[in-house]
């Protein structure tokens, strides 16, 4: 019965059934949280990890079917992994590398030459949180003055249980799309530490309320555009025979209306994490905070003209993941460029196994550096600066504006088209726009140092 009616609704809004069952299996966590809030607050840690256990196998069997024992395999590997292996360096390696090769040989197993939702969408969210899970459990073994003050947060004190591990994977707020958070967190969660008011159910419901109210705001957006910037206009004769002006404002305007898809998911599932008092942050200048959970900082991501706001605004839990158990772990490497480098490497690997996500992630750490090159020449010369504070500054943020949406969404195409003759294809036809506006900048930068800033006076 269900399926006829899922097929149904998927052809009246004019999407794939899967993405129907995805974005249903999201808002079905606002229900699963009323339940915990109203008849499970009080209950036993057991009752409750049973209940985030049973919730989220069922919406995986609803995505996915049989398929969901891919993530019950990975489940059970990691538990035995930290009971018999202990703290050791070997428990954290050994986990990163399961992990990843599961997770890996799932992409090279169901690559298609599209994006497609299927088992791998969730288990890449559950993978980081296993491989974080062995991190947070090796750090808990070590002197807490030896740890950083993120670490001493997610540190753990003893082995968790199976039904823990598996509570905290399969948690319906988090499974599908995220966000990240550590098992201490978790532990506070089923604890009931994490309310406004201690022993009570939080007082989320409004903040919960203002999330989903916003991330549904942006799934109409999507639902409304997203059939007019489809991805696989780009291949076809008409966007070739489209003059260059074109093609460049469709390739910025299909990248912000494809990113509302992600921050859609992102903040509606981030709601649900507040519902249940996840996203509890403590109390900031006298109010409470529900940030916890933040996956993207909407009026940032919507307002910044700068590349680096953009990134610092999106999928801001996985960034600060990697931040934590790949970039800062790397600090014996003594070298900042290459820590950046890696992290970026392993995000990209972590995102499957196709050519457009390297293009894609090395143009962002290209980009990257020439803003930041960019910016440091705005601060240092004098005239820039006072242009900048200047009445024609927002003619400036108009075009800077113009040219951050343009070449967001420019490194955006290789990631969403993925192999190499299709984001070829349509980089050729804007003639390499991007690469040859950011090498040009990268070249001329040093000589505009020297022309805008003033030398220092040596006495």
């Amino acid at each position: 019965m269900a399926a006829p009616l899922l097929q149904k609704l998927s052809e009246s809004l004019g999407s794939p059934e899967p993405a129907v069952r995805l974005i249903l299996s999201i808002l079905i966590g606002y229900p699963c949280a009323a339940v915990y809030r109203q008849f499970l607050f009080h209950q036993p840690a057991t009752v409750l990890h049973l209940f985030h256990l049973f919730s989220g196998l069922a919406l995986a069997a609803f995505n996915f079917g049989a398929q969901l024992y891919h993530s019950a395999v990975c489940v059970l590997v990691q538990f035995l992994m930290l009971r018999l292996m202990g703290r050791t360096v070997t428990t954290v390696l050994s986990s990163f590398t399961f992990q990843m090769f599961y997770l890996l040989a799932g992409y090279y197993y169901t690559a298609t030459e599209q994006y497609d939702i299927k088992w791998t969408m969730p288990h890449c969210v559950l993978t980081l949180k296993l491989v974080g899970l062995a991190f947070d459990y090796y750090d808990g073994g070590k002197e807490p003055s030896k740890l950083s003050a993120e670490q001493r947060i997610g540190a753990l004190s003893s082995v968790p249980s199976l039904l823990e591990v598996a509570g905290f994977s399969y948690f319906y707020g988090g499974f599908l799309v995220g966000p990240q958070f550590t098992l201490r967190s978790y532990q506070k969660l089923v604890a009931g530490e994490l309310s406004d008011c201690p022993g009570q159910p939080p007082n989320s419901v409004f903040p919960a309320m203002k999330r989903f109210a916003l991330g549904f705001f942006f799934l109409v957006i999507y639902a409304i555009f997203g059939p007019y910037y489809q991805d696989s206009y780009y291949l076809t004769d008409e966007f070739e025979a489209q003059p260059f002006w074109y093609r460049c404002v469709f390739i910025l305007l299909w990248g912000k209306v494809m990113l509302y898809k992600y921050v859609s998911c992102w903040v509606i599932a981030e709601g649900v994490c507040i519902l249940t008092g996840l996203g509890y942050n403590g109390m900031v200048d006298g109010k409470h905070q529900w940030d916890a959970c933040a996956n993207m900082k909407v009026w940032l991501f919507e307002t910044t003209p700068l590349f680096g706001g953009t990134i610092a605004s999106f999928n801001i839990n996985t960034n600060a993941w990697a931040a934590r158990h790949v970039f800062k772990r790397l600090k014996f490497l003594g070298n900042k460029t290459l820590s950046h480098v890696s992290t970026l490497l392993f995000l990209t690997i972590w995102h499957g196994l196709h050519s457009g996500y390297i293009l894609c992630f090395s143009m962002e750490f290209f980009i990257i550096t020439v803003e930041r090159q960019a910016q440091a020449l705005v601060r240092d010369s004098p005239l820039l600066t006072r242009l900048a504070n200047s009445p024609l500054y927002p003619l400036i943020y108009v075009v800077q504006q113009f040219l951050h949406w343009l070449f967001m969404g420019y490194p955006l195409v290789a990631f969403c088209l993925f192999t190499y003759d299709k984001w070829l294809k349509v980089y050729s036809s804007v003639y390499f726009c991007g690469h040859v506006f950011f090498l040009v900048a990268y070249l001329i930068l040093p000589y505009l140092r020297k022309a805008l800033v003033p030398k220092k006076r040596t006495e």
